[in-house]
């Protein structure tokens, strides 16, 4: 439950879900939850997002079949196009880490502590300087690839997938609710390649009662991300990103002492 709700929670927020689910176990004495569970509390929460953005990936959805008979002058096919574009670099840098076992030793106190100081200062100033002027309807080619190299950083822990491509739509002009809107939209896919690469191997081995626990985390994650992605989207309409890097500055600082002084 407690896991669950922390990924529901953090999962949208340019705080890093991933940064404190790691955290967990590493401050306190809780076992790690395992890669079933955490397969498990992201699909919930690309339940969430999915049914949050719904009219969105309707959109990209009745794109497809458009891509596949080779247009790309509708607006449908261009969004599906877009997303796909975005997910390819974290898709091949992500598999490439899985497999080299590299992705396993940046999971440490100390990396985390300064990803999620210094990146969460990256937002801030992309935030205060990048101008408003564009709209997420306008997202063009160029941009999607941009933000897709901007998504690969978030496989450093605790960098943020959602803050990291904020910040490039930020950078790029978008609006605060039109970079939050993108990055959500771009979660879809590469929440949905890594639980297809991570639950495959974990459901083989899976136990009923251990399937039983990860529907319960699902179901939890859903929920939780639902409706923190409801309040985020609410609070952009009227504010900025600085109380999330005010968040991040200080938890950056407190696990930084604790990793130096250990």
């Amino acid at each position: 439950m407690l896991v669950a709700l922390i990924q529901g929670l953090t999962e949208f927020l340019p705080v890093s879900s991933s940064g404190h689910l790691i955290l967990l176990p590493e401050l306190t004495e809780l076992r790690d939850q395992g890669q079933l569970i955490d397969v498990a509390v992201h699909v919930g929460t690309l339940g969430a997002v999915i049914i949050y953005f719904w009219s969105d990936v309707r959109l990209a959805l009745c794109g497809i079949p458009q891509l596949l008979r080779g247009r790309l002058d509708t607006a449908e096919a261009s969004l599906a196009w877009n997303l796909a574009l975005a997910t390819i670099p974290a898709v091949l840098a992500g598999t490439a880490l899985h497999f080299t076992g590299l992705s396993d030793a940046m999971r440490s106190v100390k990396v985390i502590g300064w990803t999620i100081l210094l990146f969460g200062l990256v937002l801030y100033w992309a935030d205060r300087t990048g101008p408003e002027t564009r709209r997420s309807t306008n997202w063009t080619t160029r941009d999607a690839v941009i933000m897709g190299l901007w998504q690969v950083l978030a496989l450093i822990p605790g960098t943020s997938r959602s803050g990291i491509t904020i910040t490039g739509g930020r950078w790029l002009g978008y609006g605060r609710t039109d970079a939050a809107r993108l990055s959500m939209l771009m979660s879809i896919p590469i929440i949905a390649a890594s639980g297809l690469l991570l639950g495959t191997e974990a459901a083989f081995t899976a136990t009923p009662q251990a399937l039983r626990d990860a529907a319960i985390a699902a179901a939890l994650s859903f929920g939780s991300a639902l409706l923190a992605l409801w309040l985020m989207m609410r609070f952009l309409r009227s504010a900025s990103f600085t109380p999330y890097v005010i968040y991040r500055a200080v938890l950056g600082v407190v696990l930084l002492a604790i990793a130096y002084g250990a």
